[in-house]
């Protein structure tokens, strides 16, 4: 089982992708109210996360297999706002070089 980090405990917090070999799906946050609207493999899987608002689309594959893989890859993607520190903000915007820089201008002003 994966833990999926929610926002307000009803919807996830970035849009994102998954694929699973031809099956390629596109999860977007909600405001509330929305519910879940996704096709029937997906809908499952977020009614068992407890999602209460998404909306999601299937691209590609319509095997329920692929989309219910290619939902739970999008969803292990997703990084945790808790667990984010200076350095993997930085790997992910590309500026790993750059952070004993960051880390001097910070000390200086500091």
């Amino acid at each position: 089982m994966i833990r999926v980090p929610l926002r307000d405990g009803r919807t996830l917090h970035h849009d994102m992708n998954g694929r699973h070999g031809a099956g390629k799906v596109v999860m977007r946050t909600a405001p509330e109210g929305t519910g879940i609207i996704a096709g029937g493999p997906m809908r499952a899987v977020f009614e068992m996360l407890g999602v209460k608002d998404v909306v999601s689309k299937s691209i590609g594959s319509q095997n329920p297999y692929n989309m219910i893989r290619a939902t739970m890859n999008g969803l292990q993607k997703e990084p945790s706002p808790r667990n984010k520190d200076l350095e993997d903000t930085a790997s992910v915007r590309g500026m790993v070089n750059s952070i004993p820089l960051l880390v001097e201008i910070i000390e200086e002003r500091g």
